[in-house]
């Protein structure tokens, strides 16, 4: 199997450091008597980690999945103050029961690099991940294609998908939203359009909401919200039900182009559908258009709200609802 980083010196293998880690802390801390919980395991974990204690921090991740606590956000984030722990973890991690807890360890483990700026020391976390087996999918490699895309650096992410390819991993549809994503948020939509296109006839990947989110967000930004509205169309067509921050777009896109009564007329062309895109749609219309200025719009917006009894969120838009008195 082709290694994603063959030159990595991280991801140690020696049965002899391994016997030396656990010999060290051979017995785990007792659970006290107290209602466990996924941030009691993350607190456990982190003292664990503290004290180097491999033996206990094997012992907790197993445990907090067999009474059904997941990893968090926050299970490793020691990381921050103390990377250097990061050989004998990934050591830990690979002695874990087999299945969902390893596994899920790992893909948590990879986020959190990520989440901290440093996806090298993730490509090799899922080196090892892959030379040994350990269930390496394409849900493992979402956090360092989504901190590559954010950063712009889209040939090292084309290069992760490549390697993805090589390792006969195939990317999915969420993969590659990422970087169209990215592409759209930039305006370039000729690298988008060829990215849909691989999609398409390469993968045979067909587009899902957060596809055509990235195309509307895309068209938008390019100042080409018309086409945008004609992608809104299509996916509508297509049965895919859009996302509020789709809508969002088109309606952040009319407004920066100063169509103002075309954008009250798409929110309400919309109206009655769904009642919780038109509390987001009537809400975010009302609070730009107070925002701008653009009080006659305003005031006709939030009484459409009030007649359809639409739930007013924001205090700032709490103010201008009695008498709806807004002077300019």
């Amino acid at each position: 199997m082709q290694s994603l980083r063959p030159n990595s010196k991280l991801l140690l293998s020696s049965p002899s450091l391994l016997r030396y880690i656990y010999s060290q802390h051979p017995k785990p801390k007792p659970f006290p008597p107290q209602e466990p919980s996924s941030a009691y395991y993350d607190s456990l974990v982190r003292e664990a980690a503290g004290n180097r204690d491999f033996a206990a921090i094997r012992h907790l991740l197993n445990k907090r999945v067999r009474d059904g606590f997941f990893n968090t956000a926050n299970t490793f984030n020691f990381l921050a103050t103390d990377p250097s722990i990061i050989p004998h973890l990934c050591l830990t991690l690979a002695q874990l029961d087999k299945g969902f807890a390893r596994k899920s360890a790992y893909d948590s483990l990879i986020a959190s690099l990520c989440k901290l700026h440093r996806t090298e020391l993730a490509l090799d976390v899922v080196d090892g991940m892959v030379r040994d087996g350990h269930g390496a999918n394409a849900c493992t490699f979402h956090p360092i294609l989504n901190a590559l895309s954010r950063k712009k650096r889209m040939d090292e992410a084309w290069r992760v998908l490549d390697l993805m390819k090589e390792n006969r991993i195939p990317p999915d549809r969420t993969a590659y939203n990422y970087l169209l994503t990215a592409y759209c948020c930039a305006g370039d939509l000729s690298s988008a359009a060829g990215l849909l296109t691989r999609m398409a006839e390469e993968e045979g990947l067909e587009a899902d909401a957060r596809t055509y989110d990235a195309l509307v967000l895309g068209a938008c930004k390019a100042g080409k919200v018309e086409g945008a509205i004609v992608v809104l169309r299509r996916m509508e067509d297509d049965g895919v039900p859009p996302l509020y921050s789709t809508h969002a777009h088109v309606v952040g896109g009319l407004l920066k182009m100063g169509f103002y009564s075309q954008a009250v007329e798409f929110v309400m062309s919309y109206a009655g559908r769904d009642r919780g895109l038109d509390t987001e749609n009537f809400g975010l219309l009302s609070s730009r258009l107070i925002d701008l200025k653009r009080f006659d719009e305003a005031r006709l917006v939030l009484k459409e709200m009030e007649k359809m009894g639409l739930r007013i969120r924001s205090a700032k838009l709490k103010e201008f609802v009695p008498g709806l008195n807004v002077k300019d």
